[in-house]
């Protein structure tokens, strides 16, 4: 029995809305879970990130393992969240494998996006 012409256009036009649909979704999840975490607005952290700027920017080794144990030690106070951690210790990981440039992109991401929390001005 054929399908109706009416009843195709709708079955098509339901299997597009329903991609799109999915690929929106999937489109904003991904950049939720991209974006940078907040990191609080406790004031050694603000301090402590403020440093590894300079220590990436200037591409000092030894200035980026003193802030890598800074923020740990923030981490363990518990004055600095887990996932803003994570997230710089990433970017710890970018500089110490030699991509200066794009570390320092990633962090100026990160404290711009503090700035749109409210928590770093």
């Amino acid at each position: 029995m054929p399908i109706a012409k009416g009843t195709a256009r709708n079955a098509k036009a339901t299997i597009t809305a329903s991609t799109v649909g999915l690929a929106t979704i999937v489109l904003l999840a991904a950049w939720w879970f991209r974006s940078p975490p907040p990191m609080g607005a406790d004031e050694e952290v603000v301090k402590a990130v403020d440093a590894l700027f300079t220590a990436v920017t200037s591409r000092d080794d030894k200035r980026l393992a003193d802030c890598r144990q800074r923020l740990l030690a923030l981490k363990d106070s518990g004055q600095l969240p887990e996932r803003a951690s994570a997230y710089l210790d990433q970017i710890i990981g970018q500089a110490r494998a030699g991509h200066w440039e794009s570390a320092a992109e990633s962090l100026y991401g990160f404290i711009r996006a503090q700035m749109k929390f409210g928590e770093h001005q």
